[in-house]
């Protein structure tokens, strides 16, 4: 009775020759199990309709590996992949002129954020600033190492830029010591020497 229960876990022996199916394993001899000390030296024989050789869900595991894996590369990409540094100006806090007979030099005090969008901290190395004055470059300044910006954060900074311009002699004024400089909203700004 225990001799028919193991054999029934067991897909019928066949001969390769092609005798019928019922011949006996010359290994076990139709016990199902093999001698000890014998795993070393036998070879399983596995019929091809075996059940182990079809493993069941293998589209759903692949499938699910394939998904996983390009949920993580777009996580990687969306975390990782840079974003601009964005440079916002608040306000101008400052304006200071100063006339000299050859001259005319001003200082810009101006108040600016940084924002930086980034899931990792930016450092600004050099910052280059020019100064423009109807479409002219008046002064430029240049700012090393200015600072860290942690990420997704936002930062103020003051900003401060010189110009510098040659005073022009408006001629048919009526002192031909009075000097103009233009500024860019058509104002001017006059001084008597």
């Amino acid at each position: 009775m225990d001799k028919v229960k193991t054999m029934k876990h067991f897909p019928p022996y066949g001969a390769i020759n092609g005798a019928s199916t019922g011949d006996t394993c010359p290994t076990c001899r139709g016990t199902g199990r093999i001698p000890r000390g014998h795993e070393d030296q036998l070879v399983a024989v596995i019929p091809c309709n075996d059940v182990r050789l079809k493993p069941r869900r293998t589209k759903l595991y692949v499938c699910v590996s394939m998904a996983v894996c390009l949920l993580l590369c777009s996580l990687i990409l969306f975390f990782l992949f840079p974003r601009s540094v964005t440079l916002t100006p608040v306000s101008v806090l400052s304006v200071m002129v100063y006339f000299t007979p050859g001259t005319v030099e001003m200082e810009v005090t101006n108040l600016i954020n940084i924002s930086n969008e980034n899931f990792v901290p930016v450092q600004i190395v050099d910052f280059n600033v020019q100064g423009l004055i109807s479409e002219e470059v008046m002064g430029k300044t240049k700012i090393s190492n200015m600072s860290t910006i942690m990420s997704r954060s936002q930062k103020s900074h003051l900003l401060q830029v010189e110009f510098y311009q040659d005073s022009h002699v408006i001629s048919g004024a009526a002192n031909d010591n009075e000097y103009f400089l233009s500024l860019s909203h058509g104002a001017a700004v006059s001084r008597h020497l």
